[in-house]
């Protein structure tokens, strides 16, 4: 039989093209996107955008002579239908939560809730300060921005106790790496839920649970020794901040509220949602479609998603005010008005300077913007072509877990070409196909599962890497004996507690 009729017969799974060429494209794609991105050394979105144009012209009539095959002349529109997709959404929450951190971050409260923290922990606990510290202020805050805004307290704090600026800087760091990645509304968790269709709240209810056992254990037990084996000084040139400077920054109460109220109202909103569609039978839905419509997962979803659309039209006034409070574009919406208007008006800055700040905070988050875009891409055209569903009947032909499956993903993608966003968006895409029929509690854990892997093994090829050694004032080799194996147990333990909740969920009702 001819390699071309091997390669190319139609499957079981109902996809045009053979099962075998499919998995082959895909990891052609794969090698592909790895060598633009480490051996040209091109910028993550174009080679994303590029990877996208190999896999759809690999999977197309024109090339595989296979009728009802992607097109060469629907490429250029599934490209822009991805992009478009996806940046409806994922802009505006990247753009807001920019302008917040940086209103954050020019306001001082980032230095207020560490001190604060610092006062109320003590200096015994000032480990566990740090990691709270982290852990909250990586939410609104890009990781590398915070630590240049912290590394000063943790520099004095070490000068003041005599120990290594490893006990303090190292629970930072954790806890910052785990909430980056973990927990909305910072970039990669946001697209990845986005992608998967799960609901924010649940993704930041999931990421809380899992991250912050993970940002203790990565940031207090495992630390611990290290900074025992390990002294690093502070600087001797570092300026400590005087108390009447401290006294000018915001308190540590509206900083929580800031940060805590849309958290709030977006978790709020998924649990109205949730008791407004309790009663939706899925499988009443599924059994009213056409038969063809019962086997096509995007049909079977939209009908779900009309009949929520139903009920929350039906539901009481109050349901749909804390509905839309909970939206996460209005609930981020009004927590960035509300930080421009405290932490800016009120206190007195200058409007000129404030609308600098904010414009130039739109800067770095246009570029993750523009790479979570092309992750739309990557997505659709792997959904287009049919390597989606190759993967999904795959990996249920051989039993790989879907946990494991998406947690494998982020940590070869991480390994290979370091970004942690660039991993998370590569896995996302990558698992989209497989996401049809789970519940948001297992959509959820999915995106946890990625975040997870997307943390793993953090070394030369990762900014952060250079920044944590640079902050750290570490060696590469001391660099290496501390914050890779760090970032290594807290990719392991976030995903083995992904994956115990999984199986937790149908004893907890879920």
């Amino acid at each position: 039989m001819p390699l071309s009729t091997v390669l190319f017969a139609a499957q079981e799974s109902g996809s045009a093209l053979s099962l075998t060429y499919l998995l082959v494209l895909l990891v052609l794609a794969v090698a592909v996107l790895l060598f633009f991105i480490l051996k040209l050394r091109m910028q993550a979105f174009l080679a994303l955008i590029l990877a996208s144009l190999f896999v759809a012209i690999g999977s197309s009539e024109e090339l595989t002579g296979v009728e009802g095959a992607l097109q060469l002349a629907d490429i250029g529109g599934e490209i822009q239908s991805g992009m478009g997709n996806s940046l409806g959404f994922i802009a505006t929450i990247i753009g807001l939560g920019a302008i917040f951190g940086a209103l954050l971050e020019h306001s001082g409260g980032a230095q207020s809730l560490a001190k604060s923290l610092l006062k109320i922990f003590g200096e015994k606990r000032a480990s566990w300060a740090m990691v709270v510290t982290g852990f909250i202020i990586s939410i609104p805050v890009f990781l590398d921005v915070a630590l240049v805004i912290i590394a000063p307290i943790i520099y004095a704090l070490s000068r003041k106790t005599g120990k290594s600026v490893l006990a303090f800087g190292l629970p930072l760091l954790a806890g910052l790496m785990v909430t980056h990645a973990f927990v909305p509304p910072t970039p990669g968790p946001v697209w990845v839920a986005y992608e998967l269709g799960v609901s924010l709240g649940w993704v930041i209810l999931f990421g809380c649970i899992v991250g912050f056992p993970t940002a203790i254990i990565g940031g207090i037990i495992v630390p611990k020794w290290m900074s025992e084996k390990l002294y690093i000084a502070p600087p001797e040139e570092f300026e400590e901040s005087t108390e009447e400077d401290d006294s000018k920054l915001p308190s540590l109460t509206s900083i929580l509220v800031l940060i805590g109220l849309p958290i709030a109202m977006i978790l709020i909103g998924t649990i109205v949602k949730e008791y407004v569609a309790a009663d939706i039978e899925r499988s009443a839905i599924v059994s009213s479609l056409d038969v063809e419509d019962q086997e096509n997962p995007k049909a079977r979803k939209k009908a779900y998603e009309s009949a929520v659309a139903e009920k929350i039209s039906d539901s009481n006034i109050g349901a749909r005010v804390l509905l839309f409070l909970g939206h996460p574009i209005i609930a981020l919406l009004l927590a960035t008005v509300g930080a421009l208007i405290y932490l800016g008006y009120r206190r007195g800055y200058d409007k000129s300077v404030l609308m600098d700040v904010t414009t130039k905070s739109l800067g770095p988050a246009g570029i993750i913007i523009l790479i979570t875009g092309a992750g739309g891409v990557f997505k659709g055209i792997m959904g287009a072509s049919g390597v989606s569903e190759a993967l999904s009947v795959a990996c249920e032909n051989w039993g790989i877990h879907v946990l494991v499956l998406a947690y494998l993903f982020a940590v070869f993608v991480r390994v290979a070409q370091g970004s942690a966003t660039v991993a998370m968006v590569t896995a996302g895409g990558l698992m989209a196909g497989m996401a049809e029929g789970l519940s948001q509690p297992e959509l959820a854990l999915v995106v946890v599962a990625i975040a997870a892997g997307a943390s793993a093994v953090s070394h030369v090829n990762d900014s952060g890497f250079w920044m944590v050694s640079r902050y750290m004032l570490m060696t590469e080799k001391q660099t290496f004996q501390t914050w890779t194996v760090i970032s290594t147990v807290v990719s392991v333990v976030g995903f083995l507690l992904a994956l115990g909740l999984w199986y937790l969920l149908p004893s907890l009702g879920l």
